[in-house]
């Protein structure tokens, strides 16, 4: 069996080292020296506090710790890895690469990919080889052929580079864009790539060919295509702040998942389903594809099966370290991803701060109101500090909100795959499903739009971040005090 907290120390080793230390080495506020000095002042703490305690476990998480500082360091120097264009920057007028995601649609109806720079091209012709990741914004009569072609797929862009206004330092990634004015398809995708992209636009197309207003949010909440959400329901759903229900998560998950169970488990025995669940979730995650929040769900499903067939420990805590590790070694780049960020930061704000929340009210409360609602408080509580540092805005209605619309999403979403289903099988059925979603739709629309007009809170950051800590620092004490004197009554009961 995996103890929690070696697990947790690597997690905690290697947030330090990846958000903190080796950006300060990055940006040369340290050396190398000092960076390995500062990486290690906790290890060689823990180390001397072995000397004093006789537990061995102590020696288990010292060594867990020294191994997350160095999955940290590592990842941050594979995710800081510096576009090189072998061109001066201001010559350059084309680039070449492989599209690393399918291109989504923004505002004035065009596209942007990130690209995996091979070539680019200067003035005169003049060629050389680069490497890297650049973001690319492709103009709207390009949108439809990006689309088609699809993820894979080599292309060749003609126009300007241009440093990005918005790059802070956080991540390296951001630093250039490139604005096409012509674009040129020089290769396809592998077949795998053109099977998938060939499945995402037929079943893009069977829902738009429903002609029903929901059918851009069910595939926002089914494959993470937000193209065709309507622009005013999505800023609805970010002024309630409850943005984080359209965007593919372990929520989501959690329904395929269930309707998965629900469907093998009785067939086939709780280990096999377990197993076949695995290799649907993982094809159902190649279809949609590389969304952090989504893979952090994920990971912690196939992880979760370990569990099952009784390799793990079956708490949430570790499969959510172990999770962590896992993207950040094979996806370094996704922890600077803000979805990333927030999505590890709201599940363990629910493991953590919502279980003291829950513990401290129990009896209290209503247990099915206590639950959702010291859930939805904690994983607010947890995200409040980078929501205010990134957006200056805070929507606390959301706390209540999502009590409501996450529900609300949840059947819309088992819905739209019974209208799938009935379409695939009898169409003419599928009106049913279809008239229930458009007023489940309007209903959501209605909802989001009341938590909406509840003004949010504007303060500077700082503020918001020694408030939040506070909060948690009071709910986690007052948590551990109940658990104290409940555990001194205990031999007296």
């Amino acid at each position: 069996m995996v103890h929690i907290k070696p697990v947790l120390c690597a997690a905690c080793g290697a947030v330090l080292s990846y958000y903190c230390l080796f950006p300060m080495y990055r940006s040369g506020i340290i050396s190398i020296t000092g960076l390995l000095a500062l990486a290690f002042i906790p290890v060689v703490f823990l180390s001397l506090l072995r000397v004093l305690d006789s537990f061995p476990i102590l020696i288990y998480w010292t060594t867990a710790f020294a191994v997350g500082l160095v999955i940290g360091i590592g990842a941050g120097a594979n995710a800081s890895d510096p576009v090189r264009f072998g061109l001066p920057e201001e010559t350059i007028q084309g680039i070449s690469g492989t599209l690393l995601d399918d291109p989504r649609v923004i505002s004035g109806n065009r596209a942007m990919s990130t690209l995996s720079l091979r070539m680019a091209m200067g003035t005169g012709g003049t060629r050389a080889t680069s490497s890297g990741q650049i973001t690319v914004f492709f103009r709207e009569e390009n949108v439809q052929r990006l689309k088609e072609f699809g993820r894979g797929t080599e292309v060749f862009a003609e126009g300007y580079l241009r440093r990005s206004d918005t790059d802070s330092g956080f991540n390296s990634l951001g630093a250039y864009t490139f604005s096409a004015d012509a674009l040129h398809i020089t290769k396809t995708a592998p077949s795998l790539e053109r099977f998938r992209t060939g499945l995402r636009l037929g079943l893009t197309g069977r829902f738009l060919d429903s002609h029903g207003s929901w059918a851009g949010l069910a595939l926002a909440l089914l494959l993470g295509i937000r193209d065709n959400l309507d622009t005013g329901f999505s800023a609805l759903y970010r002024d309630a702040g409850c943005s984080y229900i359209l965007a593919l998560s372990g929520m989501h998950l959690a329904v395929l998942v269930s309707i998965i169970s629900f469907l093998l488990k009785k067939p086939l025995g709780l280990r096999p389903a377990a197993i076949a669940g695995a290799v649907i979730i993982a094809a159902y995650c190649f279809i949609v594809g590389p969304l952090p929040s989504l893979n952090r769900a994920a990971i912690m499903y196939l992880v979760g099966v370990t569990a099952v067939l009784g390799m793990l420990k079956r708490d949430m805590l570790p499969l959510l370290c172990t999770a962590f590790l896992i993207q950040l070694i094979f996806v370094p780049a996704s922890g600077f991803s803000l979805s990333f960020i927030l999505s590890y930061l709201a599940l363990a704000g629910i493991l953590v701060i919502g279980k003291a929340i829950n513990g401290a009210f129990l009896g209290k409360i209503p247990a099915c109101l206590l639950q959702p609602l010291s859930a939805s408080l904690g994983a607010f509580l947890a995200t409040a500090g980078v929501s205010a540092w990134f957006f200056n805005d805070l929507r606390p209605v959301g706390i209540l909100a999502g009590l409501v619309l996450a529900p609300l999403a949840t059947v819309f979403m088992v819905l739209s795959i019974a209208w799938l289903g009935l379409d695939l099988i009898t169409p003419a059925l599928s009106f049913l499903p279809g008239k229930i979603l458009s007023l489940l739709y309007r209903l959501m629309e209605k909802t989001a739009a009341l938590s909406a007009a509840v003004p949010g809170i504007k303060a500077n950051p700082f503020l918001i971040i020694l408030l939040s800590l506070l909060m948690i620092a009071a709910i986690l004490w007052l948590d551990r005090r109940r658990r104290l004197i409940a555990g001194r009554l205990e031999p007296f009961a």
